[in-house]
């Protein structure tokens, strides 16, 4: 992973201090890329180690369409628990509960969690119905039918229903590529606002799973992950964890095995994927900006 290292180091070196929406404050570059060859190992960050049960539970709960935290609650996965808070505790019904109170509400009552635990039309929506479309429907057909079209595109960012969101898309669109021969796969990300220290760790391992599992439907290998930023930052209150994953050495990436019985792309369990012989360093703890 020396290309996510590589980015850590090209911020601090030439990004500049802005303030943020979060009022944390960063230290930000615009426009940055990195490429990952997933026939070279699955490229799961090895300089602290990453909760990628919660990175694959989320995509598969993007691919089912669903909004509301509480699935994600229900198998012990925050990823998103901050924002439905964050929306509660302005409302007059907020009775001073805690983050963790409030989780609580969300696993044990379902009328209370369909009120509080939705985000708005986030990804899942965006994935499975935008404006009317199935686009990861589309997205799995077209690749099988038409191979080399240039529309291969799916779209979360969408400025219609922007306002009634949590959280705006941060990895707002991504497409598809197959090689001239027709037996590699390949997937781009843009990603508008990238969280360097939290959230991109995640992102490269959720597309580079989700470019495998497309993969694997459509009767092709995984080839490049591709990741493309718009605002790279750091936050300033992660400047200390970035530079310590910088003085370790990264370690041999590890292996993503998924279920070959499985043939649709709904149709993938957390149990359908494994990683073998990740060695990461310990974990580093961070503070989400909401």
């Amino acid at each position: 992973m020396k290309q996510y290292l590589d980015l850590c180091k090209h911020v601090l070196e030439n990004g500049e201090k802005r303030e943020d929406r979060t009022g944390t404050g960063t230290i930000s570059v615009f426009g940055y890329q990195m490429r990952f060859n997933l026939q070279e190992g699955f490229p799961l960050l090895t300089t602290k180690k990453v909760f990628y049960r919660g990175i694959f539970e989320e995509l598969l709960w993007f691919l089912s369409g669903d909004t509301n935290i509480k699935p994600l609650v229900d198998k012990k996965v925050g990823i998103w628990n901050e924002w439905p808070y964050a929306d509660y505790i302005k409302r007059p019904e907020y009775q001073g509960e805690s983050l963790e109170e409030f989780i609580e509400k969300i696993r044990n009552d379902e009328k209370f969690a369909k009120k509080y635990g939705n985000l708005g039309p986030v990804y899942g929506k965006q994935w499975r119905n935008f404006g009317g479309v199935d686009q990861i429907s589309d997205l799995i057909y077209n690749l099988k039918h038409n191979p080399f079209s240039r529309r291969h595109l799916v779209v979360a960012f969408n400025p219609a229903e922007i306002k009634d969101m949590a959280l705006p898309p941060c990895h707002s669109l991504f497409q598809f590529y197959v090689s001239a021969d027709g037996k590699k796969l390949s997937c781009q990300l843009y990603q508008r606002s990238g969280d360097i220290f939290l959230g991109v760790p995640f992102n490269i391992a959720s597309y580079s799973l989700l470019l495998a599992m497309v993969a694997q439907v459509c009767d092709m290998e995984p080839y490049e992950f591709v990741h493309t930023f718009g605002d790279a930052h750091i936050y300033l209150n992660h400047v200390d964890q970035i530079k310590t994953q910088l003085e370790r050495t990264p370690r041999k990436l590890p292996r993503l095995v998924l279920n070959k019985d499985v043939k649709n792309i709904f149709d993938f369990k957390y149990e359908d994927i494994k990683i073998e012989d990740y060695d990461p360093w310990p974990a580093i703890k961070g503070e989400v900006s909401v």
